[in-house]
């Protein structure tokens, strides 16, 4: 339970924060456009002139704190009954669905093109996920 509902969590957010930010040349996602919380015009880290130590020892404490409450959370979350559960991912879905459309209805036709494209990609690396974390799991299985 605790992947699935990790996993729309993320799923639900992908789609806007994919396209959302400007993207650099290179179509890397500039530091300020991480996180919409910590973007441009908001003191945002995209502002500082970092060392690539300083990006890399921030980057880590972000990925911690982020680790740290989805930790938080699913603590909570597991306390809920089941009912509580479905009940929160059905809102959270119809909620992804809906900035989804608001999202999708700003495309110009090429763009959606573009944005199914990506959206078919990112399920094929999701299946792919699936599958070597099945096959780690099954070999850790053996192993032991």
């Amino acid at each position: 339970m605790r992947k699935t509902l990790s996993m729309l969590l993320l799923a639900a957010t992908l789609p806007v924060a994919a396209f959302a930010g400007p993207q650099s040349p290179s179509g890397e996602m500039p530091m300020e456009c991480h996180h919409g919380d910590m973007g441009a015009g908001h003191g945002g880290m995209g502002e500082f002139k970092l060392s690539p130590e300083q990006r890399k020892a921030i980057g880590e404490a972000r990925r911690t704190a982020m680790q740290e409450r989805r930790e938080i959370n699913q603590r909570y979350l597991d306390k809920l009954s089941e009912s509580d559960k479905k009940a929160m991912q059905a809102e959270l879905k119809a909620s992804t669905d809906k900035a989804e459309k608001v999202f999708q209805d700003q495309l110009t036709p090429e763009q959606r093109k573009s944005f199914e494209e990506f959206r078919k990609q990112r399920e094929e690396r999701r299946t792919e996920w699936q599958e070597f974390q099945k096959w780690k799991a099954d070999k850790e299985a053996k192993g032991q």
